[in-house]
């Protein structure tokens, strides 16, 4: 039976964890307050846990979600061969809005769809999200909206769009917190040389090259005089589509080829 908990309750926040972790280890869905909107997750290493959260959404396994993470240190345990670039971005931007596409670990036994290898990796800047995910590992997390429709800023706007998907909602007020902007996360391709956008949200280009200057915006491609790199020519139609999508993985998430990047606010 689906429950919806007020987690600005101390009592109800306590409680909602609880069952929100139950029904994770139950491989059933919930709906979860982040920085940026509200994200329906599931197990993300059960493959009946994440075809359902698909299948909530509507959505095909074209579109793999991405993973969110409780702490940075979990990057070596989801992905390998991490750039250091990429470790640079992730100590600046996390927790926050910045995904990264990164090559999953191939010994990791899940299935979050067409992901080409890779998985995208955020860590939420958000006390309910990081309490959760303290609880549960990480999560399989997509924008909680039925593809196509607006995102949800609430748990009751969830509700109003998965219905009985979803096993718990956790309330947790409007997010993004009004006064600020309903963003997604940026995500960068750290699977490329030189590394670059192909979504563009929360986490402006000129900061991404403060930390890597060498990083490419979307449409752009090294300056013909520039010294050569692999897969260093970036154009629109590469950009993959949404946590979320794209993942390598959906957002979330990209590619040797990768799949499309994931939505997060109007797709995560």
């Amino acid at each position: 039976m689906t429950t919806t908990y007020n987690c600005t309750s101390d009592d109800q926040r306590t409680e909602g964890l609880q069952h929100a972790q139950r029904a994770i280890s139950e491989k059933k869905c919930i709906v979860m307050p982040t920085d940026t909107v509200y994200g329906i997750a599931a197990d993300a290493f059960s493959p009946l846990a994440v075809t359902m959260l698909l299948a909530s959404k509507g959505r095909s396994r074209q579109m793999p979600p991405p993973v969110l993470i409780p702490r940075i240190n979990a990057l070596d345990g989801l992905a390998t061969d991490v750039p250091a670039d990429a470790r640079a971005l992730a100590q600046a931007f996390w927790p926050g809005g910045l995904t990264l596409i990164l090559h999953a670990q191939p010994s990791l036994d899940w299935d979050l769809g067409e992901t080409k290898g890779t998985v995208a990796l955020r860590m939420p800047d958000d006390q309910i999200a990081l309490e959760l995910l303290g609880l549960t590992g990480p999560l399989a997390v997509s924008s909680a909206n039925r593809t196509g429709q607006e995102a949800a800023q609430t748990a009751s706007e969830a509700r109003l769009q998965l219905a009985e998907s979803v096993e718990v909602y956790l309330e947790g007020g409007f997010r993004p917190v009004k006064g600020t902007a309903a963003l997604p996360s940026t995500i960068v391709d750290a699977t490329s040389n030189p590394f670059r956008v192909v979504r563009q949200g929360a986490i402006e280009l000129e900061r991404l090259r403060e930390i890597v200057p060498s990083i490419l915006g979307i449409g752009e491609t090294i300056p013909a005089d520039a010294p050569a790199a692999e897969d260093a020519t970036v154009t629109a139609d590469d950009a993959p589509i949404e946590v979320t999508e794209t993942a390598g993985v959906e957002d979330s998430s990209q590619e040797s080829v990768k799949p499309e990047a994931p939505s997060e606010a109007k797709t995560e």
